[in-house]
């Protein structure tokens, strides 16, 4: 699977939903392929008092759920269309998820992709590696 066919796979899971509390959910979607070619896709949970996780998490959960670790690529898109780069903690996350995903592609804004060691490149764990 391309990284387009990726982002149309994300970008059919948006649904954004606003809660009664000033929250919103659906409106990030993510969608990643694994080094078995299967599919797995999660929405973000951006709810008040810091409850909720980005749509990566969401993906990787069920990814992991289904004992899979390794991602091949990984996409986020917004309910605008546009493409997310991931944050630091989901960054963190498909590291620490499986050691070979720090060689997974990650889609980016204007049609770039970057491997994952790209957006990481001064690991805090290294001295492990020795």
């Amino acid at each position: 699977m391309d990284m387009e066919e990726l982002y149309e796979t994300a970008k059919a899971k948006l649904y954004t939903v606003r809660t009664s509390r000033n929250g919103k959910m659906g409106h990030v979607a993510a969608a990643l392929v694994t080094d078995r070619g299967n599919i797995y896709t999660g929405v973000a949970l951006d709810l008040p008092s810091s409850i909720g996780f980005c749509a990566e998490h969401s993906a990787i959960a069920s990814m992991v759920t289904d004992g899979e670790y390794k991602i091949d690529k990984i996409i986020a898109v917004y309910e605008t269309g546009e493409v997310l780069p991931p944050c630091g903690r989901c960054r963190e996350l498909i590291n620490q998820v499986g050691e070979d995903n720090y060689h997974c592609e990650i889609g980016l804004p204007d049609n770039r992709t970057a491997e994952l060691d790209e957006l990481l490149p001064e690991r805090w764990d290294a001295k492990y590696f020795i």
